[in-house]
């Protein structure tokens, strides 16, 4: 059933449901209320008009409340709400109209972020805002050069102040000032002054503007902000007088009282404002949560910012303090008619003191006023009642006259002296009015507002018929409400203006009189103009709003505005001078009574009024309407009384009237299309669209009233798009059952398979369980058969093995008796015979003994007679002497022998006799041991006799002890089994223990687990804080490069800033004169723009320099200047220290140690011989090289080609000299090779020996001499002198020695050396005789043999100390690898030679075969042959570039001023110019040149500047010269000689660096650039890249269909559909392909290109999430998958390049979860914790803010309930992230250079011809 609104006396409006269908005729409806009620509603029986319709849920919360389908107040109402309410937004479009809801809270949607977001943007494309209709103002004013209007009304309270302060300062922001002078921030400042004086605290408003104003904000040609005038309207100065209850005075007074204290203030005499009249009539005079005395501080700052002095301030401040005086002023009443002042009264004293006048005349004329008449004069005393108005009346003149001094003179501040080419006002002005007590006051504001409603109505009226008549629709006239009668009414002739002037002029006129005037003329005759019932001082008018009752009492004292002449003259004789300046414009109308007018106020307010409405008519008006929630300032809570109240009053509800009377919603063909494709079928869609779209529409809509076709948009009537939209839904409803129906069946049909599955598989098991159970039956029965199978045989087998063991038994018995029978016969067998064996055997033996016994005695017998024979002879010749010398030769030894023997046998005998003696000892008293026993034993015996008798008695006793021992046994079980029962519970209590010790050990191992756990927990703690604190260091780090990288960027803009502004004096100065004046045609118009000067004057050229005019001069780089100069102080710093580091160690070197010894001059005259060969050899070459350089020359100047033509006899001749020269420049090599080979052995041969000193230094003897002063002292010094002298002799003595055999050992060792010198020149003469093949392998023969002998020297000579020798073999195999690299070094070259040979005698042969036919034979014979000096060919460079002073400006312009990147790119090597700047200063480097050094780089810095600032907008530019400055700086640091940089250099990269200077300085100039350069194309590809983005990520549909167009209102957003023109994802893909592939062709660094693809998809990222926390209408389900297919899309492009690595994807991360968060359930609270876990990477203003935009694109979506959106905001709230709403999409990420070598070689480099290089030349 329909929902409708119904009437409600609280609510305004309430929503209710039908329950039953509405038929023609029903007098009752009936409804279901939302809160759960049944309603019977009954119909006005006199209009029969039915409830109001309510709009789809899914229209509800637009943006735009003219996209409502119906269009009345209760929907407007509800849009309201539900966006205040639930989506916490602030501004709603009406079509032209803004409505802004005040919040009564700060949001933080006003920063400069918001600004830039808003800027350049269409209006309708982001969310409401004030922003948006500042941007459309500005926009239309450059677009169609027509001056604007911004008019902000709204009632008090409703941040009208507040908009219109937020406006002007978009425009400040966005448009920036024409000049240095900071206008917008003049503006700007305007705002805290007139808030001071012009505004209050009211009941309504804590701020509120007691005055309108109009700013109009001046702008010039190029838009840009050069002044601002300001009109003021209707200033209450009934305020300054009396206030109402709890509503202050204007600001200015309480800042004054609060900042009394202040030293400039004491002059004033203030107090706190309880003590004056005029600030505590309203008993409220502080404002919660405002300071008043900073507030005077920000207002005194606002003056002195607008040019207001000092002086002119602390006179502005005088003049406030005497009117707070002036109020304090009391009279006393003498009679009815007069009264008195006190004399002296101390307050009229202040004010006259601050006023500068007398006190008595002022008391005078306070108390007195003149009467003239037309003959005489006189004074006439007046009342108490009389001179107190007439005292607030001069106080409220005196304000009034000083605010408009004030006004005046901020205008004069913000005036401009550049012509105004046009402007935008904003028009603060005060609302619709209505009080329980209205006054004149509320009359003229009410009548300021009837005529903007006029104006207002007319330009929606206007637009609209625009609009129909643009789109070619048939124009009926639409009714709107027009008050013009109204307007009639107040300012027609005979109106209520014009008799309020009338009564005015009369003598006696009063409001009663004025009263029954507007009843006798408007009465019964003005529709309009009511008199209440119950009143004759009071009318009412009806406004366009509303009824008001105003009350004549005040009408003509008010409009009067009347203060006495006499006090005005008292105040102009004034002697302070700013006073009388107030007063000089007053007209001086002296009426009958001798009182002073300044004029009718409602006169001067009507002709103000009208110049406004001109002022308006003239300009394109832009509409903001305030509205006052509530009226008790609580935030974000909606009255709807209140907010309807004003609905009506600002015109609103009249805008949505007049839009419903036509065609309120309006769609696009194409949008219409695109949402109402599902009511299509496929074959209702055609090629056109707008046909397409009037066919569907034909057939859906029968009524052709209710649409229109125009030209590009079709026109719908209310309530149409809603009738749209019901059966879109009806029709996805109907798709949602089918697909619903579908997938049911199909999860039901799959469960029952499921099922049908599961039941056949249930009964396969228990078919296959009963199976297996009779299976087991069979096998249990075959088993049992089998078991008793086994049984029987087992108890037969039994039986059988019972009787089978018995027979065995029997059987072995049987055997065994038998066995034993023939074993015991064999035993005696065998026993007989061992004893027949034995005894044989004694027999034998016995036989055996006789017989030797009787052999042995014969012998014995027989040697004894011959042995007796032989002594015989032995005595005979022992008597002869020769036998006795004889013996006595081998005797001499065996007696010493037999003597030794002896006295061994000796020390073996006496051993053994000290053995025997104690053995006797032994024996004898073992002996008398054994007699001692032996009677012992005896006595026993006798003893034993005598204890015989004993034993009886014993034994007795022994039975008793028997008794005692069984008795003792007894106790001792008991007392065992008292220990068993001990031993168990002591067992107990062990166990007992043993398990509390296992549990204590467990806790312990627990507490121990614990303990390890926390200590890991610590330690990741730790090194989580660690990590934290590396990181917050690694981003303090980022900050400060960003904060210097930032500084950098405001250097460059101020140098630029500098640059043009010494442009623009330059041509400001250089007025070209009439007349032609001639040039040089060789002179380029490029070369004065582009000639730069070097950084410090070459000395010799300022003669030269003098007499060039000085408009060619150009400043010095002082930036780089002053960094030198700084660089040379801390350098001279350096030295000094050095130095006076150097002396001390120098002192303390002649203190500690004598000099070294100087090495032999012998040895150093070898060395210095064997170098200056060397240096002769290299200069004979470069010497042939130069001559062969030459002679190539000559040969090509000369144009006979029959000379040098291949063939001819010169030819030859030269190519045979050219191949012997190449082969002794090879010699050449070799020989200088083999001398530094030999000289780098000479050099290891001679180790320089230091020899100790230890003679003292003598200064210090001397200069201890010098203190003594005492003669005893220096006696004694004499004496230690003496002795000292002595020493030193004696050491001198031994010195000389040991030196003298040092020089003698090294005369020896340089006279070996001579001879190997003398053998090695030889060896040199044999092999330069030697073909060049065999010089190289007899050099290294000899090589080899020298290291041999070397080898074999040397291993003797460490033959004593392995270490040594071990050291002196490494040097050795390291010299060998050397030699051996030298020799592949050779090969490769030798190679590499002939293979270059064989292709010029390749390329000749080719040559002869073509051109001998040219050459005639006679020429061949004829022509002489001309000996030709030919040099060597040149083959290596020293990677240098040598060029001319005089060229440097040439070779500035050819390769940095008039290079185009895209060519080089193409053609050339990356970073070309770079390394051509790097040789050339290379060359510089090398001939000592710091002139032509500073010179060169400051001029390449210069011209790359100059290049960036005129081509800046290039991106191909900016990124070749980021490109080459950063390989320019990599160079600076690749060849600058430091270990650090040149870890990666090959060899002859390390010949290449730099010599003479280090220029670490100019690296970071250059690093400065390069800084500014990526900067700047940063902002390039920015710039670039901005119209894309939101196009491409957001709009474009990539995946088509997921998202539908919603309906849309006035205001248009731009569509979602692609277009001819329009970006997309691939759009944005192609342009970063762009980027990507004219960073690679420049050759950029790979890091750096990492950086700047970060910062592209930082860039991407930032300004796609802004847009979608701006733009309600894209925070739908369907667009956060849209964005996340974008993103995955922008990843596969970084997969794709290979830079996933490059941290460009976490940039996206932000992006990435909100659209995820679009996408993720949000109902509950776990999906509440899922939401607070997912979006780290969000803010938690972002996350709330998506929340509240979050909007269903269709009806099957839900909105997020707002008790979700707090459960987010509870989870969120300990989260500490920036309060910012938007991301910073300027921020530009630190960059970084790391450092990166190059491997290309610079003597390879080529400079081609095309760079115009050719006067520089390769050295």
């Amino acid at each position: 059933f329909a929902r409708v609104w119904i009437p409600d006396p609280e609510e305004v409006w309430k929503s209710a449901e039908l329950l039953k269908d509405y038929k023609p005729g029903d007098k009752v409806l009936l409804l279901h209320l939302e809160e759960g009620k049944d309603l019977e509603y009954r119909l006005d029986p006199k209009t029969k008009e039915l409830p109001h319709l309510r709009n789809p849920d899914i229209l509800v919360g637009e943006n735009d409340l003219t996209a409502l389908s119906y269009l009345h107040e209760p929907a407007v109402l509800h849009n309201l709400r539900v966006r205040f309410i639930d989506s916490k937004l602030i501004y709603t479009y009406c079509g032209i109209v803004l409505v802004a809801i005040n919040p009564y809270e700060q949001l933080p949607i006003y920063g400069e972020d918001i600004i830039n977001a808003y800027s350049g943007q269409n209006m309708g494309d982001m969310d409401p805002h004030i922003f948006a209709v500042a941007e459309e103002a500005y926009k239309q004013m450059a677009r169609d050069e027509r001056n604007q209007s911004i008019i902000v009304s709204g009632e008090s309270g409703a941040g009208k102040t507040v908009s219109a302060k937020y406006a002007m300062r978009y425009f400040a922001t966005v448009s920036g000032s024409a000049s240095e002078a900071n206008v917008e921030e003049k503006v700007l400042a305007s705002n805290p002054i007139m808030e001071s004086i012009g505004n209050a605290k009211t009941t309504r408003n804590d701020n509120s503007s007691r005055f309108g104003k109009y700013i109009e904000i001046g702008f010039d040609k190029r838009y840009r902000i050069i002044g601002a005038n300001m009109r003021t309207y209707l200033l209450e100065k009934s305020r300054v007088v009396f206030q109402a209850e709890e509503e202050r005075n204007y600001h200015i007074f309480y800042q004054l009282c609060a900042s009394a204290q202040l030293p400039e203030f004491k002059m004033l005499r203030l107090g706190n404002a309880n003590s004056f009249h005029y600030t505590k009539q309203g008993g409220s005079p502080v404002i919660e949560g405002v300071d008043d005395a900073k507030e005077m501080a920000h207002t005194r700052q606002a003056c002195t910012l607008l040019g207001i002095s000092e002086s002119y301030q602390m006179g502005i401040f005088r003049i406030l303090a005497g009117i707070l005086h002036l109020g304090n002023v009391a009279f006393t009443s003498r009679d009815s008619d007069s009264c008195t002042i006190p004399p002296k009264h101390e307050p009229l004293s202040i004010f006259c003191d601050l006023m500068g006048v007398d006190y008595e005349e002022m008391c005078h004329w306070l108390c007195h006023r003149k009467l003239a008449t037309a003959t005489e004069t006189y004074i006439k005393p007046i009342s108490k009642l009389q001179a107190t108005n007439a005292r607030d009346a001069l106080a409220k003149h005196i304000y009034a006259k000083l605010f408009n001094w004030i006004v005046d003179h901020v205008n004069q501040a913000l005036h401009s002296a550049v012509k105004q080419h046009s402007f935008i006002g904003v028009l603060d002005i005060y609302g619709f009015e209505t009080f329980e007590i209205n006054s004149f006051e509320q009359f003229c504001i009410n009548y300021a507002n009837e005529k903007l409603q006029q104006q207002f109505n007319m330009h929606v009226f206007k637009l609209e018929q625009e609009e129909y008549m643009k789109e070619q629709i048939p124009w009926t006239l639409i009714d709107f409400y027009d008050n013009q009668p109204c307007i009639n009414l107040i300012e027609s002739k005979l109106g209520i203006l014009d008799l309020l002037d009338e009564e005015c002029k009369m003598p006696k006129g009063t409001d009663d009189t004025w009263a029954q005037k507007l009843y006798n003329t408007h009465l019964n005759k003005c529709a309009l103009f009511e008199k209440p019932r119950l009143s004759n001082k009071a009318f009412i008018i009806q406004h366009f709003a509303d009824k008001v009752e105003y009350q004549c009492e005040g009408f003509l004292e008010k409009n009067k505005d009347t203060v006495f002449e006499e006090q005005i003259k008292v105040l102009k004789s004034s002697k302070f001078k700013m006073l009388p300046e107030l007063f000089q414009d007053d007209e001086k109308a002296i009426s009958p009574t001798s009182a002073f007018s300044s004029g009718r106020t409602s006169h001067t307010f009507r002709n103000s009024l009208h110049l406004l409405m001109e002022t308006l008519n003239a300009t394109t008006p832009h509409y903001v309407r305030c509205i006052k929630p509530n009226d008790f300032k609580f935030p974000f809570t909606f009255d709807e009384k209140r907010a309807v109240q004003q609905l009506r009053a600002c015109g609103v509800l009249e805008t949505i009237r007049i839009s419903a009377a036509g065609f309120p919603s309006r769609w696009t063909y194409q949008e219409f299309f695109s949402r109402y494709r599902v009511l299509m079928k496929q074959k209702d869609v055609l090629g056109d669209r707008k046909q397409t779209c009037k066919n569907v529409l034909e057939k859906l809509i029968l009524d052709k009233d209710k649409y229109q076709f125009g030209k590009t948009k079709i026109f719908f009537r209310a309530g149409q798009v809603a009738y749209l939209e019901k059966l879109r839904a009806d029709k996805l409803r109907a798709a949602c059952i089918r697909i619903q129906k579908t997938i049911r069946g199909w999860l039901l049909r799959k469960k029952y398979l499921r099922m049908r599955k599961a039941a056949i598989t249930v009964q396969r098991y228990v078919r296959g369980y009963q199976a297996r159970c009779y299976a087991k039956y069979l096998r249990r029965t075959k088993a049992a058969v089998i078991i008793q199978k086994y049984w029987r045989m087992y108890v037969v087998h039994k039986k059988y093995k019972i009787k089978r063991a018995a027979t065995i038994v029997l059987q072995s018995y049987l055997r065994g008796y038998l066995a034993r029978n023939r074993y015991h016969k064999i035993l005696r067998e065998h026993k007989a015979v061992i004893i027949q064996k034995w005894v044989r055997g004694w027999l034998a033996r016995t036989h055996y003994k006789k017989s030797m016994h009787a052999i042995i005695y014969l012998q014995c017998c027989f040697r004894r007679m011959m042995a007796k024979r032989e002594l015989k002879k032995l005595k005979i010749e022992a008597r002869s002497v020769e036998r006795y010398k004889k013996l006595h030769i081998g005797m001499e030894n065996k007696i010493m022998q037999l003597q030794r023997k002896v006295d061994e046998q000796n020390k073996d005998y006496k051993c053994l006799m000290e053995k025997l003696t104690n053995l006797e000892g032994v024996y004898n008293s073992e002996t008398e041991k054994l007699r001692s026993d032996l009677e012992r034993l005896q006595l026993s015996e006798e003893e034993a006799k005598v204890a015989t008798g004993r034993v009886l008695s014993l034994q007795e006793e022994i039975a008793k002890l028997r008794k005692d021992l069984e008795q003792t046994q007894s106790e001792k079980k008991t007392i065992e089994e008292r220990a068993d029962r001990y031993k168990q519970e002591t067992e107990q209590l062990v166990s007992n223990l043993k398990e509390e010790n296992t549990l204590l050990k467990q806790e312990k191992e627990t507490l121990n687990h614990l303990i390890v756990e926390q200590a890991k927990e610590m330690t990741e703690t730790m090194e989580k804080k660690l990590v934290e604190e590396t990181k917050q260091l690694e981003l303090e780090l980022n900050d400060e490069r960003l904060r210097y990288q930032n500084l950098l960027n405001e250097f460059s803009r101020l140098e630029e800033r500098y640059d043009d502004l010494k442009e623009e004096m330059t041509l400001m100065v250089n007025v070209p004169k009439p007349g032609h004046k001639r040039t040089d045609s060789t002179h380029s118009s490029n070369e004065s723009e582009y000639t730069f000067s070097s950084e410090i004057a070459d000395t010799e050229d300022i003669p030269s320099r003098t007499e060039e005019p000085s408009e060619k001069k150009v400043p010095l780089d002082m930036s780089l200047f002053l960094k030198l100069q700084k660089r040379v102080t801390e350098l001279e710093q350096e030295k000094q220290v050095m130095q006076d580091e150097l002396d001390r160690k120098e002192e303390q070197m002649l203190r500690s140690k004598a000099k070294e010894e100087e090495r032999p001059q012998i040895r150093g005259a070898e060395l210095e011989y064997e170098s200056l060969k060397r240096q002769e050899l290299e200069s004979e070459n470069k010497k042939l090289k130069n001559e062969l350089n030459e002679l190539r020359k000559a040969l090509s100047e000369k144009s006979a080609p029959e000379v040098t033509a291949p063939g001819a006899p010169a030819y030859r001749v030269l190519m045979e000299q050219l191949t012997s020269v190449s082969e002794e420049l090879d010699v050449r090599k070799e020989e200088v090779l083999i001398l530094r080979s030999q000289l780098v052995s000479q050099k290891e041969a001679i180790q320089p020996k230091d020899d100790k000193n230890t003679m003292t230094d003598s200064t210090i003897l001397l200069e201890d001499v010098q203190k003594m002063k005492d003669k005893g002292e220096i006696a004694q010094a004499y004496i230690g002198l003496k002795e000292t002298n002595r020493l030193l002799e004696s050491q001198l003595q031994s010195q000389k020695r040991s030196h003298e055999n040092e020089a003698e050992a090294l005369r020896g060792e340089i006279q070996s050396l001579k001879e190997e010198n003398n053998r090695q020149q030889q060896l040199l003469a044999q092999n330069l005789q030697l073909p060049p093949e065999a010089r190289i392998e007899a050099s290294l023969q000899h090589e080899i043999t020298r290291l041999t002998n070397e080898n074999l020297y040397f291993e003797e000579l460490y033959a004593d100390d392995p270490k040594k020798y071990q050291s002196y073999r490494i040097s050795l195999y390291k010299r060998m690898i050397d030699l051996m690299e030298q020799l592949e070094k050779q090969d490769k070259t030798v190679r590499k030679l002939k293979k270059q040979l064989k292709v010029f005698a390749k390329k000749i042969g080719e040559l002869e075969v073509g051109q001998m036919e040219n050459i005639s034979p006679g020429q061949i014979i004829d022509e002489p042959i001309r000996p030709v000096n030919i040099p060597r060919k040149e083959k290596d460079f020293q990677g240098m570039l040598e060029y001319k002073k005089e060229d440097e400006q040439k070779l500035v312009k050819n390769l940095i001023l008039e290079l185009k990147p895209r060519g080089v790119a193409v053609n050339l090597i990356p970073g070309l110019p770079a390394y051509i700047l790097f040789m050339c200063v290379r060359h510089a480097d090398y001939l000592n040149d710091d002139q032509k050094v500073r010179s060169l780089l400051t001029s390449t810095i210069n011209s790359i500047k100059k290049v960036l600032k005129k081509r800046g907008d290039d991106f191909e530019t900016v990124s070749f010269w980021l490109s080459n400055t950063c390989r320019f700086l990599h160079c600076l640091k690749q060849y600058s000689g430091e270990e650090g940089f040149m870890k990666h250099n090959t060899s002859r990269q390390n010949e290449h660096c730099l010599t003479n200077f280090d220029l670490a300085e100019y690296r970071q100039v250059l690093s400065d650039l390069a800084i500014q350069i990526y900067q700047q194309l940063v902002r390039v590809l920015e710039n670039i890249l901005q119209p894309m983005i939101v196009s491409g990520m957001l709009e474009h549909e990539t995946i088509q269909g997921v998202s539908g167009v919603k309906p849309t209102g006035l205001r248009k957003r731009t569509s979602s559909i692609a277009d001819e023109g329009t970006y997309t994802l691939d759009s944005i893909l192609r342009q970063l392909n762009s980027f990507h592939s004219v960073m690679c062709q420049h050759g950029m660094d790979p890091e750096l290109i990492k950086q700047v693809v970060k910062q592209m998809f930082y860039i991407v990222g930032a300004i796609t999430l802004n847009n979608l926390l701006l733009r309600k209408d894209m925070c739908s389900w369907s667009k956060g998958m849209q964005i996340r297919y974008n993103v995955s899309q922008l990843e596969e492009w970084l997969r794709d390049k290979n830079l996933m690595n490059s941290g460009a994807k976490e940039t996206l991360e932000p992006l990435i979860q909100a659209a995820q968060l679009l996408q993720v359930k949000k109902k509950t609270d776990d999906d509440a914790e899922a939401i607070c876990s997912m979006c780290n990477a969000l803010t938690t203003a972002q996350i709330v803010k998506v929340l509240n935009l979050y909007t269903p694109v269709n009806e099957f979506e839900e909105r997020v309930s707002v008790s979700f959106i707090r459960t987010i905001q509870m989870r969120l709230r300990d989260r500490k992230d920036s309060p910012q709403l938007l991301m910073d999409a300027k921020h530009i990420f630190p960059v970084t250079f790391p450092f990166n070598p190059s491997s290309l070689a610079l003597e390879t480099i080529q400079i081609p011809a095309s760079l115009g290089l050719g006067f520089i030349s390769r050295v």
